[in-house]
């Protein structure tokens, strides 16, 4: 049986943060800056869980490769809107 594996993942001005999961395993919760990478080594099973309903809640990812991909091509795009916390985002439902 496969387990399961995931990261929620939050950009709160230049700090990213992400929880995770893997193998049913809580990796916890790591921050970096938005300009690295997240590495296993940088999670810590007692950090602060934050709430998915927080503005700065990027979204969810199904591996930490994912996650620094998307950190990657984030910092790639010289003309991004950088999202500033407490800043409303919007939701267009079609």
């Amino acid at each position: 049986m496969m387990g399961f594996v995931g990261f929620a993942l939050w950009i709160d001005g230049d700090i990213a943060c992400a929880q995770g999961t893997h193998e049913y395993r809580p990796m916890g919760v790591a921050h970096i800056a938005e300009t690295d990478i997240f590495k296993p080594r940088d999670f810590d099973r007692y950090g602060r869980w934050r709430p998915r309903t927080d503005s700065s809640f990027v979204g969810l990812f199904a591996s930490l490769s994912h996650v620094n991909r998307f950190l990657t091509v984030r910092r790639s795009q010289p003309n991004r809107k950088k999202a500033r916390p407490g800043s409303k985002r919007t939701l267009a439902i079609i």
